[in-house]
């Protein structure tokens, strides 16, 4: 049972085949037995998922269940849980018991989904390999060696591994994507302001986006009709009418414009993932699409610019860890400067100061015109010449990232280089644009993954792109060894 996607689940609990008790059961086996060796949950959350499984057998005995009720799920320990622990996988929020529940979590639960933990996470999302977590890091289910990814990289490793069809993801430069890609699953970040930030921790407000994690764009639509939608408590919520996502997946690709950008297959992608995606796009070319080259000049720039913009706003947001009101707070603090210093000294991991520090300085009197205002100009140039492509190509497509997984420990020291990884999904955030990930292939063993991007609010065009590739390939039913 485990092996079906959610839309499949959704059919057996519809047609009575399984109760969600059971199934919740059967997963929360499946974690018990395999989280340890993933180091893939900071919460499992046995007992709220069986009330939560009980409660949904019943509207589905009474005629009252949706499509989602029922299914269990994980949420990335970012989203805010009523009466359940929201670490961000820092020390600094160890002792955060939520008050109460973020938008996402309300709105899967009143789905009818059951939540069956909260998983690991780069913290607060600031890392491309789920290194830099407090609980250490999450390891990739095809090779244990070997990152899945960040900062989701503990919600991609549990749909990997079998261990739920669906997770929640978080990302602010392509935190959901490259996961995804690295562990062989599904990732959608919609259009900025399509999901509620509302209860989802800050990292950089202006390129932060949550989105579902799943095993098929299918299941994705489905998750996304529940997750979407105009929130007043957040006010960068878009208020923009939620379409019916599953409804345009069956549409043919005939007459579909796909861009190529020259920039995204130049000497720094990988020879073998270049060829990996060129023939992913070979199979939407015999479904009827046409295909364009396409320039985006500014891209090269994207990390840079990423790299000022996402540590500007980290700076501000986490200005509030102060060890006064809530989270860590050292011990017997010799006055107030020495309270501020310490709790946030010990609080924060490297990578998280390293990022304070660089907003900080960009930020400051001297410097904000020089780095963060002429950051924010090539972001705006960089957003123009994605509108303007997209006036010409239905999609863009391109690689996800320049690499397969790459090993524990090979970058952790080198700032640069892990930065790199994120090379052809920041642009996107910086745009606020909508992208999703599909596996399009293996190299020495491990998932390759294609990215798909498309038009503010084209989120129905992306699943039904992704989903008529994979109903002509099976790179999205391969699944590591170890977990079948």
């Amino acid at each position: 049972m485990y092996n079906k996607t959610l839309a499949e689940l959704s059919q057996a609990l519809q047609q009575r085949d399984t109760s969600s008790e059971e199934l919740t059961g059967m997963y929360l086996q499946r974690c018990r037995q395999f989280m340890d060796k993933l180091n893939c949950f900071v919460t499992l959350t046995e007992e709220h998922a069986m009330a939560q499984a009980r409660a949904a057998d019943k509207k589905i005995q009474a005629g009252k269940a949706g499509p989602l009720t029922g299914i269990p799920m994980v949420h990335k320990d970012i989203f805010c849980t009523n009466g359940i622990k929201t670490s961000c996988g820092s020390r600094m929020l160890d002792n955060f018991i939520a008050p109460y529940d973020a938008t996402v979590v309300r709105q899967l639960d009143d789905a009818g989904m059951v939540m069956l933990g909260k998983t690991n996470m780069d913290e607060f999302a600031m890392g491309s390999s789920n290194e830099t977590s407090y609980y250490g890091p999450v390891l990739n289910p095809w090779d244990p060696d070997r990152v899945p990814g960040g900062s989701s990289g503990g919600s991609a490793a549990v749909v990997a591994a079998r261990l739920t069809p669906m997770a929640t993801g978080t990302d602010t430069g392509g935190s959901i994507r490259q996961p995804a890609s690295l562990c062989g699953i599904t990732g959608l970040k919609p259009t900025y302001g399509r999901v509620s930030r509302y209860g989802m921790i800050a990292f950089a407000s202006s390129l932060d986006q949550g989105g579902p994690m799943t095993r098929t764009a299918e299941d994705a639509a489905l998750v996304l009709n529940a997750m979407a939608g105009f929130d007043e408590h957040d006010s960068t919520s878009a208020n923009e009418p939620v379409e019916d996502y599953t409804s345009q997946l069956e549409n043919p690709l005939e007459g579909l414009k796909i861009g190529l950008p020259v920039e995204y297959f130049d000497e720094r992608l990988n020879p073998d993932i270049s060829r990996i995606i060129h023939d992913g796009i070979a199979e939407l070319k015999k479904l009827g699409a046409s295909i364009h080259e396409i320039n985006l000049p500014s891209s090269k720039l994207s990390i840079p610019v990423y790299y000022v913009v996402a540590p500007a706003e980290c700076s501000s947001n986490l200005a509030r860890y102060d060890g006064v009101r809530f989270g860590y707070r050292c011990d017997d603090p010799r006055d107030l400067n020495d309270l501020y210093c310490r709790s946030r000294g010990e609080g924060f991991g490297r990578e998280v100061k390293r990022r304070v520090l660089i907003g900080t300085y960009v930020l400051s009197a001297g410097y904000y015109d020089a780095y963060y205002l002429k950051a924010q100009k090539i972001r705006r140039l960089i957003r123009n010449e994605f509108q303007q492509a997209l006036k010409e190509v239905d999609v863009i497509i391109g690689p996800t990232a320049p690499g397969t997984a790459f090993k524990l420990n090979e970058l952790i020291d080198d700032p640069i280089n892990m930065y790199l990884s994120d090379i052809y999904t920041v642009s996107i955030n910086l745009a606020g644009l909508p992208a999703i990930s599909v596996p399009a292939g293996m190299l020495n063993g491990l998932p390759v993954g294609m990215q798909i991007i498309g038009d503010y609010f084209s989120e129905a065009r992306l699943l039904n792109v992704a989903h008529r590739f994979q109903q002509a390939t099976d790179w999205h039913q391969h699944q590591p060894a170890e977990y079948k």
